[in-house]
Formats: C-alpha cells, structure tokens, sequence
C-alpha cells in the first residue's frame, strides 16, 4: 500500500511507524523532519516528479509518500464482543468512507463493517481518514446478508438509516449491542439489510430539504445512539 500527502504521512509516522516499510520523497524537507524519518532504519528514495506524479495519480503529494506493510483488515467473528459498530452497507466513495473512519474513530465507535462492495480502495480510504483507517478495526464481508445475520447470532442490534426511520429525537436509547447500518447515497439501504434491522432511524429536517452528506448523517447517528 502507497499512501501519500503530508498530513496522513506525518500522522502514520508519529503513530504507526511500524506501518512502515519504505519513505520516498519527491522534494527536500527540512532536516529534522527528515532525522525522523531515517531514524526508522527503512530505505528511503527519492523520486522525480514524474513518477511521483505516476504513483499519486494526479492527486496533491505534497512530496511526501509512504510504502506501508499490506493492510490488514478483521474479521466478523473478532468484532462480537463489541458493543457499537457501523456497516457501511454499499457505500463505495472513498471520501466518504474516509470522513466515516474519523468520526468513527472520534466518537468511540468498536469497528467499522464493509459489506455490499466487492473491492475497497484502502489507500484512498486511508488518505481521506487522515490515518484513522490504521486505528480502528475494518471488516470487509460483500455479502451483506451474511453480515446481518452474523451479527445477528452475536447478539447485535441493527439499526438502519433511512428517511421512513423512527425521528431520532423520540429514540429510547437502551443498553445493548447496536449495529448502525449506513446505506449509499445514491441507493439506499440494500433489500437484503432492509429486512434484517430491527429498527429504522431517521433525522428529521426543520426545513423541506433533504441534503445531509451520509458522512454527516452517520456522525449525528452515532453521537445520539451511543451517548
């Protein structure tokens, strides 16, 4: 995994340094940041422009990239004794995936669950999370039934976003084991999860005006689910 930009690469090397198996440059930096990095006895290389260009794939590198040891993501059966996790149930962009993992990470949420999607881009995801991928435990399992019911015999609540939910606000929050189910924009919540959550959630608008971002809805979701 190549992951690149100045933010997530300082933040990978101040917290996840084990992470790390080689440092490339595409320009100079200042000498005590880069003491820091030799200090780490990994190979550093220097690129030109061009190949940096190449491995960053038109994005902003800022200069900086990392090489990281392949990721490493959890299983179902290595997340039932969490009490909050949240399945991301189709959701494919990677922004906001990445904006879910800090928010995830920021409120105390266990673990996050992929499911509905065959492939994930975990170093676009690991970019957007400004690192917060590598700190929280990341299951991917496409078959969203299987999640359901896996979760399911673990003992976990489902609870789904959707427009037709409960109004949060009238929400009796309860001491169990919650699985909050997050749909793609674009579709929704999928038939299969649909018919497995045991409640529906919805935030109600002041205002006829349906805009809220699922990053930004999930966030709302969790801090009134989990506090």
């Amino acid at each position: 995994m190549i992951i690149y930009g100045k933010q997530v690469v300082l933040y990978v090397l101040e917290k996840h340094p084990e992470l790390i198996e080689e440092v490339l440059f595409s320009k100079e930096i200042d000498p005590k940041l880069f003491k820091k990095f030799t200090s780490l006895n990994k190979k550093v290389i220097k690129l030109d422009n061009k190949k940096a260009q190449g491995l960053a794939k038109g994005g902003n590198h800022q200069g900086f990239f990392l090489r990281l040891r392949e990721f490493g993501v959890s299983t179902l059966k290595e997340l039932k004794d969490s009490d909050f996790i949240v399945v991301l149930d189709g959701i494919t962009d990677v922004g906001n995936i990445g904006a879910i993992c800090r928010t995830a990470y920021s409120l105390g949420v266990d673990a996050i669950v992929a499911s509905s999607v065959k492939q994930l881009n975990y170093e676009g995801i690991a970019r957007t999370s400004s690192g917060a991928l590598f700190d929280i435990p990341f299951c991917h399992n496409p078959n969203s039934l299987d999640v359901a019911n896996e979760l399911k015999q673990y003992g976990f609540k489902l609870f789904g976003a959707a427009m037709d939910g409960k109004d949060l606000k009238k929400f009796e929050q309860k001491k169990e084991k919650i699985a909050l189910v997050l749909g793609s924009e674009g579709e929704g919540l999928s038939s299969k999860m649909i018919k497995k959550l045991d409640e529906k959630v919805s935030i109600k608008m002041s205002n006829d005006f349906d805009s809220l971002n699922v990053s930004v809805a999930g966030g709302i979701l969790i801090y009134n689910l989990k506090n």
